[in-house]
């Protein structure tokens, strides 16, 4: 069996005495899209932050790429291949699109192929090379993502996780987030999805899980939780 991308066991994190996720099993294959479902609450950004080094485990084990990476610092975490976009965007409003994307190639390997990294997400992203030299603070909720998404890709991540994409955005961006995710797939990025929109991403997406209450409740391929009762009537409303 390969490596995988990403491997939890038996995940335990909390904030003082509250448990946020308990014992959690997650596993992402080279290569694939996976999509993380769960309602506000239920741990999925608590999950990002432990696995990005921002918060220490109480028990567990978290490996990229078959090496252990908990307890390394969040820097080192961006080095062994783990990037993230974040919720909300949190970009530099006043620097310039060009700018901001290049505080994303930060580490070495990043910096040393900066230039051919900055054109490929060029060549995703148009707009954004239109645009690169206008302050990030002119552009449309959804062309920003663009930039958070490039910000991330800069770094050169193996994995690359995306927390809420398409939250707060008009539905014909929307559409435009989720193409773009399709073609970063395609180049070859290990993708993992936190999104509200349940049935695009589980659409799109190889496998997926479901968290509910700090545990993962469901999992299986895309179609199977798109066909589950429970995922149907929960999370779609149907």
């Amino acid at each position: 069996m390969s490596t995988p991308a990403l491997e939890i066991r038996g995940l335990t994190v909390g904030y003082g005495d509250v448990a946020v996720l308990r014992e959690l099993d997650l596993r992402v294959e080279a290569g694939q899209l996976v999509a993380l479902i769960g309602a506000n609450g239920a741990g999925k950004t608590t999950l990002l932050r432990t696995i990005s080094g921002l918060l220490k485990p109480s028990a567990g084990s978290i490996a990229l790429n078959g090496r252990p990476v908990q307890g390394l610092r969040p820097h080192e975490v961006v080095a062994a291949g783990f990037v993230q976009s974040p919720e909300g965007k949190q970009l530099f409003g006043s620097m310039s699109i060009r700018e901001n994307l290049l505080v994303g190639a930060h580490n070495p390997r990043a910096r040393a192929v900066r230039e051919q990294t900055l054109k490929e997400v060029f060549e995703l992203f148009p707009i954004l090379q239109e645009r690169q030299q206008l302050p990030a603070s002119t552009l449309s909720g959804g062309q920003q993502q663009m930039v958070a998404v490039g910000r991330a890709l800069m770094a050169k991540p193996s994995l690359l996780a995306l927390d809420e994409p398409s939250l707060g955005l008009a539905p014909i961006m929307v559409d435009r987030v989720f193409e773009s995710i399709r073609r970063i797939r395609a180049l070859g990025v290990t993708v993992l999805v936190i999104e509200q929109n349940v049935f695009k991403v589980l659409q799109m997406a190889d496998h997926g899980y479901v968290l509910e209450n700090g545990r993962i409740s469901l999992a299986g391929s895309g179609a199977a939780l798109l066909a589950d009762a429970h995922l149907r009537s929960t999370y779609l409303g149907m």
